[in-house]
């Protein structure tokens, strides 16, 4: 039998089936995209799901894979027996070759035949196999092919040996290939008694897809067979290197090996649980968070956690002071990374969320562990641990129940999982007591009754924009939960998971489409996150009816995505620039992130220069330029800001944040140009952003400045346009574009000019009482109780030049009262002027009120020899002087008295 390393096996397997016709295909995310119901992809046939049933093609009909997978949540979930037996991985590798109705049995069989015992060399009477005990066919091939005889070929007629898609949908009988270990290991041949003992070995399994299982029960022939196998990596490579343990392969010993170097312990004898369960959960954990899973007390989140937790419970009890996990990763990196070339781009997000994640949970183990054991000493013997006491743990130490669970199992003891579920319901009812009393508006009490009943949405946008997702909830505008909406409706989707981004932080939710396989649509045009939760998409059913329960292809419309998330990257490189040109004062204090602009928000006490607004906009353009990855990394909220980050305005934070840098290094600099704390999406490299363009800056309140920017091909069109402007104005100037400033120059110069000479004419006319002059109350000056009264309407003075106007009056009647009125629009502007000698007798502020509140206005101001006022009514101007007139007579006449 060959010795190969799993490294060599992998590439043997997919050279095989690639010189064979087979498109070498990349494997598939953890993450489904294409099945709302798997928590995890478990299986090499999972991205090929709707290829199988039609709703996809490729250009390929015959495919294999290297498959990466998880089986740690829901249904398939092998966590709790990893690191005790051979076989059992969170985290494992399956090869697969898939024929999408080209060659179905006949070839299937010889393939697997011809690569097991020829390319891999394993003894033919070492093996056996099983098929369907209906399934003729393939008990004929396996004989005519392979050559076994009737012993070697064993019928099982339970659905061990008939695989099904679900409740409907392909199926077809399936064909096992069993590895004997030999005579000295416990166990019997499938289908026997003893079939459960460890002597024989599934190897591989192919699935044989001839059949559609239609509702009602009835099974149809499908008019194209497929095939779809699956062969475990660590099951076969046990076999290849002639041993019986998955854990004693060249891999997963080397990752063992490693664990053992770190925590200074044996990798074998009493340790050995421990190192195979940090060495199986290290792949799991880091292929994760590769793939944009991070921890979290939800979905997905939560899994991992638990699968870290669990692995770092077991460093702890290997005598591991420090952190350790996270000094494991370039070990997996050295052995997978060459193939599953995620694992190098994400090293540095890997360990440093491992890092963060095993540094936290030390503290929450060493708080735990020792009121465990308090609450321990108080029980009887077998007692069960009370669940308020599990509920205690976990509310104020943050120590999970399975946690609890999982070290109690070692002592022989259990957990009243019914009193901490009451315990848990108990709190529920407390918050939502306080969360009503907190006048918040009755219509959103949905979303908190939504949240405890569905749990988060988890989100997936981060990496994809188009996903599947399981219809949660229905709900009309006014809050009201309905089964089903058809077309024309407008409501609220609610789904398990999904790629459109909720509206935080500044950025605008996502808009896009939903539809499902019975062809409804659902037209989603804006994505709001409830509760900091529950993600609500709201839009209009396009057509057919959308249910709950429904299956949804989602899909984010893809250019406004990617626009937005360039105006995203964008404000952080700006937020930067502007605080290394203006100051470390500077700080966000909003921002709104859209697909076609950003706005952001500073405190700024003055406003940007022109040579600000240019030096900004260059950096932020040559970061631009530099076109440096942009990294996340997973922080607690003082260890980000420790670290340099900057925190957003308004933004909330949990226990844990999404540290996002960009921009790359300066010379000597121990971090990137900006470091952030965010939960939005981002460009991958800044490059993407393209160009950045400022459009404006301006304030907004007392010590706050907005600026407002353009990116990529926004940026563009507005810079086209302002060419385009500047071209039109150059031609109507009939001058060079380049000449243009210096002519518009020379023109207002001109201008202004001009305008200084007209208002000299204007002002000459009136004081002459010309043409400009007009009313009654044009002409000279009147003799009222001893002193001059002078007054004067004119049109279309400037009322800039009315108080020069009024002093050349006061000049003219050397001791009295003027009162000027200028009227232009129909709107008339008063200034009133008093001489030095008697502003103890006449106040102007007191007479050019009047003036004003006779065209209409309110009043006006100044100082004692001359107030200025203005009205809406200009034609009541020659009234207006008349009543001021009337008033100074007045007041002589009361003076004299």
């Amino acid at each position: 039998m060959s010795k190969k390393t799993i490294n060599e096996i992998r590439s043997s397997f997919l050279g095989f089936f690639g010189k064979n016709g087979h498109a070498v295909v990349d494997s598939s995310p953890l993450v489904p995209r294409n099945d709302p119901t798997l928590m995890f992809t478990n299986a090499g046939m999972v991205q090929f799901k709707n290829v199988f049933t039609g709703q996809e093609t490729r250009p390929y009909s015959r495919a294999t894979t290297s498959q990466k997978c998880v089986r740690a949540g829901g249904k398939h979930n092998d966590l709790d027996n990893v690191g005790y037996t051979a076989r059992h991985h969170t985290f494992f590798e399956m090869l697969g070759n898939f024929s999408f109705g080209d060659y179905f049995k006949a070839d299937a069989i010889e393939l697997a035949w011809t690569l097991i015992t020829k390319e891999f060399g394993l003894p033919k009477e070492r093996l056996c196999v099983t098929v369907f005990h209906t399934d003729d066919e393939a008990a004929d091939l396996w004989k005519k092919v392979a050559g076994l005889g009737d012993d070697k070929i064993i019928r099982i007629p339970t659905s061990d040996n008939f695989w099904m898609m679900g409740d409907t949908g392909p199926c077809g009988p399936c064909s096992e290939i069993f590895f004997d270990h030999g005579s000295h290991i416990p166990g019997g041949p499938p289908g026997s008694a003893e079939q459960d003992g460890d002597r024989f070995i599934e190897i591989w399994n192919l699935v044989f897809m001839q059949y559609e299982q239609l509702p009602g029960g009835e099974r149809v022939p499908l008019p194209k067979p497929s095939i779809d196998t699956g062969m475990g990596m660590e099951r076969l490579a046990a076999v290849l290197q002639g041993v019986h343990d998955n854990y004693d392969t060249d891999l997963l010993r080397s990752l063992i090996l490693a664990s053992a170097d770190a925590t200074n312990t044996s990798p074998d004898g009493p340790h050995a649980v421990s190192h195979r369960v940090i060495a199986d959960h290290l792949r799991a954990t880091s292929f994760l968070v590769a793939d944009g899973v991070l921890p979290s007390n939800e979905g997905r989140g939560y899994v991992l956690r638990r699968i870290m937790r669990r692995a770092m419970r077991h460093a702890h009890m290997l005598g591991a002071k420090d952190p350790v996990m996270h000094r494991l990763v370039p070990a997996l990196v050295r052995e997978m990374g060459g193939h599953y070339t995620e694992l190098q781009r994400a090293q540095a997000l890997i360990t440093e969320t491992l890092r963060l994640e095993e540094t936290r949970f030390k503290q929450t183990l060493d708080r735990g562990l020792k009121l465990l054991t308090e609450e321990e000493g108080k029980l009887g013997e077998g007692q069960a641990l009370p669940g308020q006491v599990a509920f205690t743990l976990y509310d104020t130490f943050g120590f999970p129940l399975d946690l609890t669970q999982d070290v109690l199992r070692t002592r022989g003891r259990g957990v009243d999982t019914d009193g901490f579920n009451a315990a848990m319901e108990e709190q529920r009812r407390k918050a939502r007591a306080a969360w009503a009393g907190s006048g918040e508006a009755a219509t959103e009490r949905v979303w908190f009754e939504l949240k405890d009943e569905l749990g988060a949405t988890e989100f997936l946008g981060y990496d994809t924009e188009v996903a599947e997702g399981e219809v949660r909830a229905i709900l009309a505008a006014d809050g009201s939960r309905l089964e089903q909406a058809a077309a024309g409706q407008e409501v609220m989707v609610v789904v398990n998971q999904t790629p459109f981004y909720g509206e935080s932080g500044g950025q605008v939710g996502d808009s896009g489409i939903m539809f499902t396989p019975t062809g409804a649509e659902f037209a989603v045009r804006d994505t709001q996150k409830k509760l900091g939760a529950v993600w609500a998409h709201l839009g209009t059913v396009g057509k057919g009816t959308l249910k709950v329960g429904d299956v949804v292809e989602m899909r984010v419309e893809t250019e406004r995505r990617g626009a937005i998330r360039a105006n995203h990257s964008a404000t952080h490189l700006l937020h930067e620039a502007l605080r290394r040109r203006m100051g470390e004062h500077v700080t966000q204090k909003g921002s709104l992130v859209a697909p076609e602009r950003l706005r952001f928000d500073i405190s700024q006490p003055t406003p940007l220069s022109a040579a600000d607004v240019a030096a900004v906009e260059a950096e932020v353009n040559r970061r631009i330029r530099l076109n440096s990855d942009v990294v996340t990394r997973l922080m607690t909220p003082q260890e980000a800001i420790d670290q340099g980050a900057m925190a957003l305005f308004g933004e909330k934070y949990g226990d844990e944040v999404r540290v996002v840098s960009m921009g790359g290094h300066d010379e000597g600099a121990n971090k990137e140009f900006s470091v952030e704390l965010c939960g939005g999406t981002h460009v991958r490299r800044t490059g993407d952003i393209g160009l950045f363009k400022i459009v404006s800056e301006g304030a907004v309140a007392a010590g706050i400045r907005r600026v407002e920017a353009l990116t990529g091909a926004g940026a563009l069109a507005y810079l086209e346009q302002q060419e385009q402007r500047l071209h039109a104005t150059a031609q109507a100037l009939k001058v060079p574009a380049a000449e243009v400033p210096a002519k518009v120059a020379s023109l207002v110069e001109e201008r202004r000019k001009l305008e200084k000479e007209l208002a000299e004419l204007r002002r000459q006319v009136a004081l002459g009482g010309g043409a400009a002059a007009g009313g009654a109350a044009a002409g000279g000056a009147k003799e009222i109780g001893g002193i001059k009264f002078l007054g004067r309407v004119v049109q279309d003075l400037p009322a800039k030049d009315l108080k020069p106007f009024a002093d050349d009056l006061k000049k003219q009647v050397g001791t009295g009262v003027v009162v000027a009125i200028a009227v232009a629009d129909g709107k008339g502007s008063v200034v009133v002027g008093v001489t030095e000698d008697l502003t103890a007798k006449l106040n102007a502020v007191d007479l050019v009120r009047i003036a004003s509140v006779v065209m209409g206005g309110k009043g006006g101001g100044g100082r004692p020899d001359m107030a200025q006022a203005g009205g809406p009514d200009g034609g009541k101007a020659d009234l207006a002087v008349q009543e001021v007139e009337a008033t100074v007579a007045e007041i002589l006449q009361g003076a004299g008295a």
